[in-house]
């Protein structure tokens, strides 16, 4: 079966109901007190990473600097480590092997978002500017790199049998790395794949994400003076507004919850020019992946319309294309568990400073000392955005977790974040991150049961006829995608 109804087979799986998880070999005392001490003695290691990654601020696909100092991390640690995986230079392959038994894969981003330069300032510097971590990258990469140092050195020292693996993975703003990595097989013997990300709370639950497809519309005109020869020339901008405004008189007529966002990317350099290129940058998204496709195709006939209405031409390039996410309650129960072991948060005088001024920005203001609690564990909700995390969870059984990094209130990819992942608030909430992937990693090392578990529950959720094909086709990975 194609990935036609992937949504429909992970409602109906949902419905019907799944075996109850067993329960994992939970690990001792001593090895849980072994392990969260390795994290808190690298702390310094795992603060410097974060850090520094901040401040490269580095794009998708043009990680060379963040990459090269996890990699450095984990090769100083005893991991071997492959980079430029799957066609990406940036990307990379770390392995601890100790012989047979299960491979668990920990995945790592350290992408940062355009647009969203900011210094620890808690005030808006400036609308635009270069690069930042928005989304708290810095923290997802180094918090990742931690908690696999930790656990390979509690399997040293306790003679525990398997591989350990961080996936150094790039790109995840809009330009799919893992699905390469997905794509070229490099998931296909990993028993389970765990990974978190920044937030506003402290949570194991495993929500649903949005299937997306992304791509940019590229219209060529003719160019001549816009005054002294209107009639000789041909506006690609006109072809990209007409589009435009096909596209979102289209929004009223498509299914509901499906997201159609664009921004114009090249609309000419001088008003008195015709411009003879323009581009815009679009993404579709849906929980069903098959909802994506055909809408996807649907704006493509806007532009073709746009086209010939204008006198230009219009060529499409995919850049990126995701699946939703494949929610695995088995493993739920094991990082929940480790979750409320660690705790939550505290924060300092001077860090909850911070984080008041950063809420006068905001429009609302929850109660900061929600950092300190845990949210309950469900399967279920809608986390909104897209990550392709998901392409992994329909090859390898996945979980994550959530940590507050960011000031209560804040929104996704603001500048607001970008502070928090710069500061204190945000290492904490790295901290607890790291301690939480340990433990749960360490955990599954030992229980063969709840592998079984996890990996029975998603055979069941993808269906038994699944065969994964990349929504974004046979491309190359768009390398260039930020230029």
């Amino acid at each position: 079966m194609k990935p036609v109804s992937l949504r429909v087979l992970a409602v109906a799986a949902a419905l019907t109901g799944l075996a109850a998880p067993a329960l994992a070999a939970e690990l001792s005392p001593q090895a849980k007190a072994q392990i969260t001490g390795t994290v808190e003695r690298n702390q310094p290691a795992l603060d410097h990473a974060a850090l520094e990654i901040w401040k490269f601020a580095e794009l998708g696909y043009q990680e060379t600097q963040s990459s090269t100092l996890l990699q450095g991390q984990l090769t100083e640690a005893g991991f071997t480590v492959t980079p430029g995986v799957a066609n990406e230079p940036t990307a990379f392959l770390a392995s601890f092997k100790t012989g047979d038994g299960p491979v668990i894969a920990v995945l790592a981003e350290y992408d940062a978002l355009p647009g969203l330069s900011q210094t620890l300032n808690p005030v808006q510097e400036s609308a635009g500017g270069h690069a930042g971590h928005g989304c708290g990258h810095n923290l997802f990469g180094a918090a990742s790199v931690h908690a696999a140092i930790a656990v390979k050195d509690w399997m040293v020292a306790n003679n525990i049998k398997g591989e350990l693996r961080v996936y150094g993975t790039p790109a995840e703003e809009g330009g799919s790395g893992k699905v390469y990595m997905v794509r070229d097989g490099l998931f296909s013997d990993v028993d389970v794949a765990v990974h978190w990300h920044p937030g506003n709370v402290n949570s194991a639950r495993q929500g649903d994400t949005m299937s997306n497809v992304s791509g940019k519309f590229r219209f060529y005109g003719v160019s001549s003076h816009a005054a002294a020869a209107p009639d000789k020339g041909r506006s690609a901008l006109d072809g990209v507004e007409a589009m435009n405004a096909m596209v979102n008189l289209m929004r009223e007529h498509v299914p509901d919850r499906t997201r159609i966002h664009y921004a114009i990317t090249d609309g000419g350099k001088a008003p008195n020019v015709v411009p003879a290129f323009a581009e815009s940058y679009y993404y579709v998204r849906h929980n069903d992946p098959q909802i994506v496709r055909d809408v996807l195709e649907r704006v493509k006939k806007a532009a073709e319309g746009a086209a010939l209405g204008t006198g230009t031409r219009v060529e499409f390039e995919a850049i990126g294309g995701v699946y939703s996410m494949l929610p695995n309650e088995a493993l739920m129960t094991v990082m929940d568990r480790n979750l409320r072991h660690v705790g939550g948060i505290t924060w300092t005088p001077a860090e909850i400073a911070l984080a008041t001024e950063i809420q006068k920005t905001l429009p609302t203001k929850p109660d900061l000392a929600s950092v300190g609690t845990i949210e309950p564990a469900v399967i279920g909700g809608d986390f909104g955005g897209s990550t392709d995390v998901s392409d992994v969870s329909w090859v390898a059984p996945t979980v994550g977790l959530s940590t507050a990094t960011f000031v209560p209130g804040s929104a996704g990819h603001s500048w607001q974040n970008v502070v928090a992942a710069g500061s204190t608030i945000g290492l904490k909430g790295a901290h607890l991150a790291a301690k939480t992937l340990a433990l749960t990693t360490a955990e599954l090392f030992q229980s063969p049961d709840t592998i079984a578990a996890a990996k029975t529950e998603f055979e069941r959720r993808r269906g038994p006829d699944f065969e994964y094909e990349a929504l974004l086709g046979d491309r190359t990975p768009a390398l260039n995608y930020r230029d």
